[in-house]
């Protein structure tokens, strides 16, 4: 007999029908004798409705009343499976994150969790019972409501998972694990049938949305097995995301294609190269906060003129850009261009620890496809570049097909 987590995104509890296929799924591995603690999201909507609402009555409502809004998505996700279980004849009992105590710092709309007492649920199960707990949500040390920000039911379930010492933490969603690319955009994209957690927060950073970040930061720092599988196909085991492969010679070279079209460019042409210009341009864009990726400078033959480029999201280009003209009139000299019509492609493995020449394998095939690079950057794992937004899905395809990731498995 296992402990399961298991999360259940809004998607997979948006109407009746689905909570009621959801409760279905959760008698199935009780009735194999397994414990179950069910976190559920808000119904797909719910969220984004009482924010519209909180909206009209103000256009910045105060965080501590906005948490307080938002968090009742849950409540009602909660109850409705609970109730759908006992129907079922599978004795269960709905709890907020404050009732089971998920004590989280006071930063309302983005807590971070602090402790977990899993007593109440430890008394449930023993009594027979699934607990099903309401994501996103815990209280402060004031007993204030707080929310995780958005994609903080994946954190609450390997929270809860880590707090319980659950044998796995199950994540429910609308893809029935992780894939080598985006299966929309790649016909041929393959399912995982393991992902490290390292590739796996790359894939996430980089534009996949199958996980959210904070959840997988927290699987890694609290070794909590965690699975991806579908809420709408019983078939087939996911895709389980470990710490580390057993055996890293038989690493695949790439694992991933990650890709996001919500990117922009700017540049600073011409800045003064001195000591501390960087700091100036990048300077108030932080205080902006607003959030740089890649970073390219590049020195003029005279030595005396630097372009500066960086990117920020798509979201951003306009203040990011207003930002800029202020530094360049402090400069005294340079000028600004830019570009919101950029895409972003990375690469991700481990493999690429014990193999060279990815980067210039990569380069070959998109220069094959005619297209070109405009920025670079690489980590361990990682090679991303900056192309023309126009060319996003082609380079996709043709990297998946250069590094062999539409072959099928012998």
């Amino acid at each position: 007999m296992a402990l399961y987590v298991q999360k259940f995104g809004g998607t997979s509890v948006g109407s009746i029908e689905r909570i009621k296929a959801v409760a279905e799924k959760v008698k199935g591995y009780r009735a194999e004798g397994h414990d179950v603690v069910v976190v559920v999201s808000a119904m797909s909507g719910e969220t984004n409705r009482l924010i519209a609402l909180a909206h009209e009555i103000n256009e910045e409502p105060t965080p501590r009343e906005m948490d307080m809004l938002v968090s009742t998505g849950e409540q009602v996700t909660i109850a409705l499976l609970s109730m759908t279980l006992n129907t079922l004849g599978c004795p269960a009992v709905s709890y907020t994150g404050p009732q089971v105590s998920i004590t989280t710092d006071s930063s309302h709309t983005k807590a971070r969790i602090k402790q977990i007492d899993d007593q109440k649920i430890r008394n449930d199960l023993n009594e027979g019972r699934v607990v099903v707990v309401a994501g996103f949500q815990g209280a402060d040390e004031n007993g204030n409501i707080t929310t995780l920000g958005r994609g903080g039911s994946d954190t609450t379930g390997v929270a809860l998972a880590a707090a319980l010492k659950a044998d796995e933490c199950q994540i429910f969603t609308d893809v029935d694990g992780v894939y080598t690319t985006d299966p929309r955009v790649c016909s041929k994209a393959k399912r995982l049938e393991t992902i490290t957690v390292e590739e796996m927060l790359e894939l996430a950073s980089l534009g996949s949305k199958v996980l959210q970040i904070r959840s997988v930061e927290f699987a890694g720092k609290y070794n909590v097995p965690l699975r991806v599988l579908s809420s709408f196909d019983d078939q087939g085991p996911g895709t389980l995301i470990v710490a580390e492969e057993a055996d890293a010679m038989e690493d695949p070279l790439i694992s991933g294609i990650a890709f996001t079209a919500n990117e922009a460019k700017l540049t600073v042409l011409n800045a003064p190269d001195l000591p501390g210009v960087a700091s100036k341009i990048l300077g108030p864009i932080g205080a902006a906060n607003i959030e740089v990726d890649m970073i390219v400078q590049n020195v003029a033959p005279d030595g005396k003129t630097t372009d500066f480029t960086f990117t920020v999201s798509r979201g951003d280009y306009k203040k990011a850009r207003a930002v800029l003209e202020g530094v360049v009139a402090e400069l005294g000299s340079g000028e600004i261009s830019g570009d919101n019509a950029i895409a972003k492609v990375s690469l991700v493995g481990v493999g690429m620890r014990s193999h060279a020449g990815v980067a210039s394998r990569m380069f070959q095939v998109l220069s094959d496809e005619g297209i070109n690079i405009r920025m670079v950057s690489t980590s361990e794992i990682k090679i991303s570049v900056v192309i023309d937004e126009k060319f996003m899905e082609l380079a996709v395809r043709a990297l998946h097909t250069a590094f062999g990731l539409d072959k099928e498995e012998e």
